[in-house]
């Protein structure tokens, strides 16, 4: 009995070994899939982007614009456009489509590509601005009546309009800001704005100028007019026929005056002679 303990021992523990590797082949099998493909997550998708641009575009008013709708997914279907806007050239290529859109007039207008990729779709927006600079910004010399000054600044073809603030300033002050929202034509227009201001005496000598700007959805457009001095300003036509009496008058007394001192001196010279 003793002999054959130590025997049936090393059968058993061969046994186990070969079970041991048979299960961890299996286990291997398992992990290592079909064919020894690698293993493949369930219930994943490979992602795709989908982007159009340029985001913003700004277009003088009647102008046109490319947009490009690009993915990077393998077999896209036909990107769809959606715009208020008129279609124009269509140009294609791998993973791309370019779209032309004419007579831009609206100030704003938001334009999306959407792209269908194995049954996902997904879109990308760009923003369209039509605007016109001003040509330009024209302050008239200040006229002063009854003791107030008259700005006048005018700016030219200019669009849009109800998205223009315009400023006058003396130096770095503000003399006034007006918003000019109320107006809401889709046109090209020239715009006055006239503002009457009690200057102080140490508002003379300091430049004074207008100020057009655009605040767009974040794109920013100044113009500003030449500056205007207050020591070179116009005065009012009544102020223009006193002023020139005054100094026709002063005149004529220095003439008088002269005309005596020289009168006098003749006469003295006279006298000796």
């Amino acid at each position: 009995m003793g002999s054959l303990l130590p025997l049936s021992l090393f059968f058993w523990l061969v046994a186990a070994c070969l079970g041991g590797g048979s299960a961890r082949g299996r286990r291997a099998e398992r992990v290592q899939g079909p064919r020894g493909s690698p293993p493949t997550p369930s219930g994943t998708s490979a992602p795709f982007w989908v982007r159009l641009s340029p985001e913003f575009a700004a277009v003088p008013p009647g102008g046109s614009v490319w947009l490009n709708c690009s993915s990077n997914c393998p077999l896209p279907e036909e990107p769809r456009l959606r715009t208020r806007l008129r279609l124009g050239q269509k140009r294609t290529g791998p993973g791309w489509v370019s779209y032309q859109l004419l007579d831009v007039r609206a100030w704003s207008s938001d334009v999306r590509c959407f792209v269908t990729c194995a049954g996902e779709t997904r879109e990308a927006t760009s923003r369209i601005t039509a605007y016109k600079r001003p040509r330009s910004v024209i302050l008239d010399p200040p006229v002063l009546e009854d003791g107030k000054y008259t700005l006048r600044c005018h700016v030219t073809h200019v669009f849009p309009v109800g998205f223009l603030v315009v400023t006058l300033r003396r130096g770095g002050r503000v003399i006034h800001s007006e918003s000019l929202e109320r107006y809401t034509g889709l046109d090209l227009a020239n715009v006055t704005l006239t503002y009457l201001w009690h200057a102080g005496p140490r508002d003379h000598w300091q430049p004074v100028t207008c100020h057009a700007r655009f605040n767009l959805d974040g794109l920013i457009v100044r113009s500003s007019s030449a500056p205007v001095t207050l020591a070179l300003l116009v005065r009012s036509p009544e102020s223009k026929v006193l002023a020139s009496t005054s100094i026709a008058a002063l005149v004529g007394i220095l003439l008088a005056v002269g005309a005596a001192y020289l009168y006098k001196r003749r006469t003295t010279t006279q006298t000796q002679s």
